[in-house]
């Protein structure tokens, strides 16, 4: 779907994951990326924004299809990483997980490569605009917008009881990524539904009060935006499934790597040959081994010719060990560090003059005193 709004052009793709924006008032495409000729904030760079829910440890898939790619855009673009945590307790969490998770997922994105020098990274509680932007968006959303989300329809429907910011927390995620005049989103499929309607609440809202907040984009990664399922080639990698064989954690040591790589579904013919329509399952073993190994997915497929599953599978087992090794071996420097709090606060400071801006124009659009 294309749109255009004061010379700002905008397009919904088809895509999967974690949640993260940029919009631009002219884009061209180069090897399938989008590329800004000008952006619109005053910094010089577009402005990006990721957030990652701490519950639980992150997944090859999400490394491959998001965090790999925030490494590369820190350097082109003014990039805000947050930990969203106000979103997490929309479910009941036992706190001292949480506290556990969050933690640990700083530390994740420091070692697999996040440059707090770069890039703002932060944690949600920690920057009150966040809530005090959700609400004020939940005045202008619809009740019946938020009733047609799916995923709502889908957590819900596990629940015994279901909590109000269940219901309303696309609002919050909308606050999250228009704070910031955010321009590239990049988005997973399960978050398509909720990015569309950031983009609706944004354009209602600069449609009422006038222009307000920049109609955030998706940014889509040439490839790797959605590795599946080692069980199941039709879904994608997550580390909410039940079934532990399905995913590789981040933090999986080498013999259950070995292990889960082994046991991983192929198709019935035994070559090594990329094709998503009739062979699902080694053509997303292909791509995780071209991601982790930064070649190409025909290198790969050439390195194969003739040799079978077993080799392939033994070798990607190795290639995925080894990148993960030194991001494993950073990570527990940094997890006990005492260094983390003061980088989160020094985060915290820099996301919350990032956002007054705009939070002060629209609460004076609003109305408000001050």
């Amino acid at each position: 779907m294309d749109s255009h709004f004061k010379g700002v052009s905008a397009r919904i793709f088809m895509t999967e994951g974690v949640f993260c924006l940029v919009i631009t008032q002219s884009l061209k495409t180069s090897q399938g990326q989008p590329q800004l000729d000008e952006p619109i904030n005053g910094s010089g760079k577009p402005v990006v924004f990721s957030g990652i829910q701490p519950s639980g440890t992150l997944t090859l898939g999400n490394y491959l299809g998001a965090m790999k790619n925030f490494i590369k855009l820190q350097e082109e673009a003014n990039c805000f990483f947050c930990i969203v945590d106000l979103h997490a307790v929309t479910v009941p969490q036992d706190p001292a997980a949480l506290r556990t998770n969050t933690k640990n997922l700083i530390a994740l994105y420091l070692a697999a490569g996040i440059n707090p020098e770069q890039s703002t990274l932060f944690v949600q509680s920690h920057v009150s605009a966040h809530a005090e932007l959700g609400w004020l968006l939940q005045c202008v959303t619809h009740y019946g917008e938020l009733g047609r989300m799916i995923q709502f329809k889908d957590k819900s429907a596990k629940k015994d009881v279901v909590t109000a910011g269940l219901f309303t927390y696309p609002a919050l995620m909308a606050a999250d990524i228009l704070l910031y005049q955010t321009q590239w989103v990049p988005v997973g499929e399960d978050q398509k539904q909720h990015l569309e309607l950031t983009r609706d609440i944004a354009d209602r809202f600069n449609h009422q009060y006038g222009q307000t907040f920049t109609i955030p984009e998706p940014y889509i990664p040439k490839m790797g935006g959605r590795i599946m399922s080692l069980e199941d080639p039709e879904k994608k990698m997550s580390k909410s499934d039940e079934n532990s064989a399905a995913y590789i954690s981040m933090l999986d040591g080498p013999d259950a790597i070995r292990k889960k790589v082994s046991r991983a579904v192929t198709d019935s013919s035994r070559e090594v040959h990329y094709d998503l329509e009739n062979k699902p399952a080694i053509s997303n073993l292909m791509t995780i081994y071209a991601l982790c190994s930064d070649k190409s997915i025909e290198d790969v497929e050439s390195m194969y010719v003739g040799k079978g599953y077993g080799p392939f599978k033994k070798d990607l087992a190795e290639v995925v060990v080894d990148m993960l090794a030194p991001i494993q071996t950073r990570y527990h420097e940094l997890v006990e560090s005492q260094a983390l709090l003061a980088l989160l606060q020094t985060g915290a400071q820099r996301a919350t003059a990032a956002s007054q801006a705009t939070l002060a124009d629209v609460k004076n659009k609003f109305g408000f005193i001050r």
